[in-house]
């Protein structure tokens, strides 16, 4: 499973089973995820790659922000992972 930066993931084990998150770095057989909320991009949680699952691909909003060579803000994480949410409620 090839994770990059930027792409949408669910945690698959820990107390956060479930939790989405962005993933902002990669360390070996880690990646480094954040929610804009708990888990900032100032502290992100460190989390082995086999258990995080991607969800989606990179947003177009943080893939416009990376473009123009500008640093992801929380607000920024909070929003994309917002609008995920609203798109993909299943009822």
């Amino acid at each position: 499973m090839e994770l990059e930066r930027g792409m949408l993931v669910e945690s698959r084990a820990g107390h956060d089973k479930g939790c989405l998150y962005i993933v902002v770095g990669q360390e070996g057989p880690y990646v480094y995820v954040c929610d804009g909320r708990l888990k900032t991009t100032a502290k992100p949680k460190k989390k082995k790659a086999m258990h995080v699952a991607k969800k989606a691909g990179i947003p177009g909003l943080l893939l416009e922000k990376q473009a123009e060579g500008k640093a992801w803000t929380d607000e920024d994480i909070k929003r994309v992972m917002k609008i995920w949410r609203s798109e993909h409620v299943e009822g």
